[in-house]
């Protein structure tokens, strides 16, 4: 089981002061929330990619290099990286570069992104984003899996023996999940591949998620990856603590109230209530965390969105000390201790070329070599 912490890179107001950090006052931050993460024993950390206001992170490799230089051990991640407006040329040498830098330390989540006007920044249609995703996808795969590639498609210009530099480490690209938080085709695409799938699993209700984490198990069965439960998932969730729960309210909440994408909206009580947005002590953390396991069955990735809403780095940080202290390795153990032998751990780069040189020893056939249709994902029920 994996633990970290992403962040979305918002710049937002701190309610409580009315001051806003720099755009160079934010990045910094964010590095220093990399570097934390490892300091107190987290797995991963992951940022997100955006191109508009009020975000800073546009450039995630650029970051995550960066991180890569000032780290040992940490997983570096994406909590999104947009498959749709960026050229699967570029996510491909791009990866593979940071692959080598970081000793194999990365993988990344795939998104849409949800951002209508972003879309036409790069030359792209919003309505065209589950095609893209699609399409771009199975490009990306080629390029890192074939040494040349002859390729034609709806969305770019064809390729006529190409080949992708760098290499991926090893001959094993970067580990890839699929993000989403409504679109069943998304789903089906991870299982289609034997791919991970993670559910944001922020803003909506659990049963919302609980559907669309079932329905990709149950495709990632069909496709013969393994049983719906071997299928590898990842979930987000966003936390503040306080050693008292109270207190942990009290300090919240005006960051809750004035958050640009959830405030003035529900109450806190409401969305704590419906979510899995957690705000209290450590032990409330921990027990609310472990109820994930009971709806959406033993996975492999669990983050926490930990610097949202203008909360101050030094706050942040407070929190971070708490959760690899008090939080995950509590955690850590009990969903350890609950996962059955043939669930698979998180995948490594060490796990995955371990497995690649296992298979080409037994003679296995790796599955998934087309990519499936949007008409081929079933409705969510």
């Amino acid at each position: 089981m994996q633990f970290g912490v992403f962040t979305v890179g918002d710049v937002t107001p701190d309610p409580t002061t009315g001051r806003t950090p720099t755009e160079h006052e934010r990045i910094r931050a964010m590095v220093a929330i990399a570097r934390k993460a490892e300091e107190v024993g987290l797995d991963v950390f992951a940022t997100g990619e955006h191109h508009n206001e009020p975000f800073v992170p546009s450039s995630p490799t650029t970051m995550l290099g960066y991180v890569a230089a000032q780290t040992e051990r940490l997983l570096l991640s994406t909590a999104v990286t947009l498959i749709t407006t960026n050229d699967p040329v570029k996510i491909a040498e791009d990866y593979a570069m940071l692959q080598h830098l970081s000793g194999g330390r990365v993988d990344l989540t795939m998104g849409r992104g949800n951002t209508g006007p972003v879309y036409p920044w790069f030359g792209k249609d919003i309505r065209d984003g589950i095609p893209l995703a699609i399409e771009n996808y199975a490009l990306l795969r080629r390029l890192w899996t074939e040494d040349v590639v002859d390729w034609e498609g709806r969305f770019r210009t064809p390729l006529q023996s190409f080949t992708s530099t760098p290499r991926p480490l090893d001959g094993v690209p970067p580990f890839v999940w699929h993000g989403s938080i409504r679109s069943p085709e998304i789903a089906e695409q991870a299982a289609y591949y034997g791919d991970g799938f993670f559910a944001n699993h922020i803003f909506w209700p659990k049963e919302h998620f609980i559907r669309l984490v079932d329905f990709y198990r149950r495709r990632y069965e069909h496709y013969g990856h393994g049983s719906a439960d071997q299928a590898v998932v990842g979930l987000g969730g966003q936390v503040f603590l306080h050693k008292n729960s109270q207190e942990a309210v009290r300090r919240f909440r005006p960051y809750f109230d004035e958050a640009p994408v959830y405030g003035h909206g529900p109450s806190l009580e409401e969305f704590t209530e419906h979510t899995p947005l957690t705000v209290g002590s450590p032990q409330e953390v921990i027990d609310k965390t472990l109820t994930f396991r009971e709806h959406f069955g033993d996975y492999q990735r669990q983050l926490f969105l930990i610097d949202h809403a203008g909360l101050p780095l030094d706050v942040v940080l407070e929190q971070m000390e708490l959760l690899g202290s008090e939080v995950v390795p509590v955690l850590r153990r009990e969903m350890d201790a609950m996962r059955p032998a043939h669930v698979p751990d998180a995948p490594t780069h060490a796990s995955r070329v371990a497995a690649r040189d296992a298979a080409a020893r037994g003679g296995d056939r790796e599955t998934g070599l087309g990519a499936p249709t949007p008409a081929t994902a079933a409705t969510v029920a």
